[in-house]
């Protein structure tokens, strides 16, 4: 096998998305489409992978990092001329170069496969990935020859009746003898409407020289799409959801509709677990085994452990142990640690803080910045008040202490092991291990007050 270069071009600016985001940032299924590239390309072990940048070049190195090299087109002038950038980076190298869109978010490393195996049992110096167009309106026409071979790639607005009547289109996506690539890319010229220097005058200039070109027609015309606008993101997101659903649902997981359920490709997801309408599961969260999510759950980057039920709630950023009850209506924020059988009930939230296994926080109850150990019930309307107006402080509940209803507990404060604060409470002071705290005023009844008025 020889050796493998990847060129990726990110450098248009993408106008029509009409967005101040780089057009390759734009996230498809929570990832941007420039990411599912370097992905694919990366699964199959490239030498090296090369990305043309140029609008907002910044940007796309901070969120792609040393996955690939770079190489910057200062100027756009034609996906010839942002090929011709990478010339210093891989010129002299022996091998076969494959040249991809980063706006083609819906191809798959087996394509790519499939086209360099094409090209390497063609003996061709370029192989085109093409596709079969019910409506080919503005693709560029594979013209073939009698012998079925490709003769050239002709552009829609250049092509006869005849031409624009061909259902095989370039998709952009090639491959290419590494070293015949930058001999043929000197001979491109400008000379056209646009004045840019186009990558498929390659295929005819190493036609003309004699060199074998192939073709391999992939079979699933959806993975070439190119996102230029909102529509054909929407489009993209659409595919790749419904790609995403149908791969956890063979691997066990229950989707009751999955044309209304929202899953990363970047999360993972046991078997057993069940998936209500509606649900957004996001970032690289983790959900294991025999779990179940409820309706309009939105659940991202957490981890969820083996038979939890969640109901109607959000989850950020957060760990979230074995059988576990969350909701319906609870909020768990970023930074908070659940432990095994937690109880967290309806209009429960929970911010920054961690509760240890058998606690319970069945309703209407806030916990911020707090350390929640084991068995600790935390009854409904009590709350941590962790927040001066500047600065935030700690709350720490030891084992199996009771909160009773509507208790405040003004943090920095320590509730000691098995201690009880008395319903209605405002604490202050630490509470001492078995202890009963009252804090309070104490109950007047004044009799017959109103016979008196």
């Amino acid at each position: 096998m020889s050796n493998r270069y990847a060129v990726i071009l990110a450098a248009g600016q993408g106008t029509r998305m009409k967005s101040s985001l780089y057009k390759v940032l734009h996230p498809v299924c929570g990832k941007p489409m420039v990411q599912h590239v370097v992905d694919q390309v990366s699964a199959l072990g490239f030498e090296e992978k090369v990305a043309v940048v140029g609008y907002g070049a910044e940007v796309v190195q901070e969120k792609l990092g040393g996955q690939v090299s770079y190489v910057v087109q200062e100027e756009q002038l034609g996906t010839g001329h942002a090929v011709m950038q990478a010339e210093t980076l891989l010129k002299d190298k022996q091998g076969t170069t494959v040249v991809l869109c980063g706006d083609t978010p819906l191809l798959t490393a087996k394509t790519i496969e499939d086209l360099l195996t094409c090209h390497a049992e063609e003996g061709a110096k370029a192989t085109i990935l093409t596709a079969l167009a019910d409506d080919p309106t503005g693709y560029g026409r594979i013209i073939r020859n009698d012998e079925e071979l490709v003769e050239r790639i002709v552009e829609h607005k250049d092509a006869t009746e005849d031409e624009r009547a061909v259902k095989e289109i370039n998709t952009g996506t090639y491959c290419f003898d590494n070293k015949a690539l930058f001999e043929a890319l000197k001979q491109v010229g400008n000379d056209n409407v646009q004045g840019e220097y186009y990558l498929p005058d390659v295929i005819e200039i190493l036609k003309s020289s004699g060199e074998t070109i192939a073709a391999y027609q992939t079979p699933n015309f959806e993975e070439t799409l190119g996102v230029n606008d909102r529509v054909a993101l929407s489009q993209a997101e659409k595919i790749m959801k419904r790609r995403t659903n149908e791969y956890w649902m063979r691997q066990g997981v229950t989707i009751h509709d999955p044309d209304h359920t929202y899953i990363s490709t970047e999360a993972t997801i046991g078997q057993d677990t069940v998936l209500y309408p509606g649900v957004i599961i996001q970032g690289r969260t983790q959900i294991g085994n025999e779990c179940v999510i409820g309706a309009n759950t939105e659940i991202k980057d957490s981890s969820i452990g083996d038979q939890t039920v969640i109901r109607q709630s959000v989850v950020h950023d957060s760990d979230i142990g074995k059988a576990v009850s969350i909701g319906p209506f609870a909020h768990i924020r970023p930074h908070s640690s659940i432990a095994d059988d937690v109880r967290i009930g309806n209009f429960v939230e929970i911010k920054k803080s961690s509760l240890g296994q058998g606690s319970k926080a069945s309703h209407l109850s806030y916990i911020g910045d707090a350390e929640v150990g084991e068995g600790v019930n935390f009854s409904c309307g009590a709350v941590t008040v962790n927040y001066d107006g500047k600065n935030k402080f700690k709350t720490k509940i030891e084992d199996g202490a009771f909160i009773g209803c509507n208790a405040n507990l003004i943090a920095p404060v320590t509730v000691g092991k098995n201690a009880l604060v008395a319903a209605g409470s405002t604490i202050t002071d630490d509470v001492p291990g078995e202890a009963l705290s009252i804090a309070r005023a104490r109950q007047t009844n004044k009799n017959d007050y109103r016979k008196n008025k």
